[in-house]
């Protein structure tokens, strides 16, 4: 893929965020995911490329725009899938919490898992913890392994946990070990990278979340040669048949890093609130600051950009 488009797709993130950050606060859900689903819709079409949303809102009786097997972009080459998150958090961003984002991955045909929209078991880490998880293994000996790794104590990890009644035993096993925990309302795809980036606090990611958001994580993760692994959690029948129809053929199979993200993968996001990844939409006189994190695992460089947009100048989407 050509390097520039990553450059082009982050003014995608860029748009969702600033449409869905003026709903920050408002207690109004729907309103914020539907501001960032369409800026993002519009934005995409004004990138040079064919490509298939792998993972989006729903599928297709499911939601109006962005849904699984939409094609979206300008037209022409390359041809490209994308799984994406308009809005990571929209709770959070009804609510004016932490850490919401826009986020996208973008791979070549085939490189993305086309996971199903249901739970998945995940533990992921940073670089200087490659090698020390098994996700079939208890979260006892993961911390004991990781911290054997990184040359610490047990109780000088962090972890991070969404804040869930179907963690209450994981959380108990972590506490019993002497770890630290940082319990988040949502959003483990910035908990996850938080594994990998310095300065975060945080070394691993445990517990049960969004399948399609496991690989969008694994997409960033593979830039910041982290480590990520997952299986999926059906909850009932249902669940199994919506596996089965996005084709996965073993329910148990342990998913690593590169089976959910493979080959060129490019990994876009902005804030949409303040967060410990990035800083939220700042709205201005004249229009809007943004903060954006953009990573290719080609050539593993990250950047982190600021931008000012001046709304007399910029198209409305």
């Amino acid at each position: 893929m050509n390097r520039n488009l990553a450059l082009e797709f982050v003014r995608v993130t860029e748009i969702a965020a600033i449409n869905s950050a003026q709903w920050m606060g408002k207690g109004d859900e729907k309103s914020a995911d539907q501001a960032a689903v369409d800026g993002m819709r519009k934005m995409l079409d004004t990138v040079a490329c064919s490509a298939t949303v792998v993972i989006g809102e729903g599928e297709r009786d499911e939601a109006p725009m962005l849904y699984i097997g939409e094609k979206v972009g300008g037209g022409g080459p390359p041809e490209l899938e994308i799984a994406l998150d308009p809005l990571e958090g929209t709770t959070i961003c009804a609510n004016g919490g932490h850490n919401a984002i826009s986020v996208m991955a973008i791979g070549k045909k085939g490189e993305l898992l086309h996971a199903p929209d249901i739970y998945m078991k995940k533990i992921a880490v940073g670089a200087d913890g490659v090698g020390s998880i098994d996700i079939r293994d208890t979260p006892t000996n993961n911390l004991k392994r990781l911290a054997q790794k990184k040359s610490c104590l047990v109780s000088d990890l962090t972890v991070v946990i969404l804040d869930r009644p179907r963690h209450k035993e994981l959380i108990s096993e972590v506490r019993n070990n002497g770890a630290r925990i940082y319990l988040i309302g949502d959003g483990d795809v910035s908990a996850a990278i938080a594994t990998a980036l310095p300065d975060t606090g945080i070394d691993m990611l445990l517990g049960t979340g969004g399948a399609p958001e496991g690989v969008i994580a694994a997409a960033a993760l593979r830039c910041l040669k982290g480590d990520f692994q997952g299986i999926l959690v059906p909850r009932n029948d249902d669940d199994i048949a919506r596996a089965k129809k996005m084709g996965v053929d073993d329910i148990n199979r342990v998913y690593t890093m590169n089976d959910l993200a493979n080959g060129d993968v490019m990994f876009v996001a902005t804030g949409v609130t303040d967060g410990s990844l990035l800083r939220g939409v700042q709205f201005k006189p004249w229009g809007a600051v943004t903060h954006s994190l953009v990573m290719r695992s080609k050539s593993g460089t990250v950047r982190w950009i600021d931008a000012d947009h001046h709304f007399d100048r910029k198209p409305v989407y």
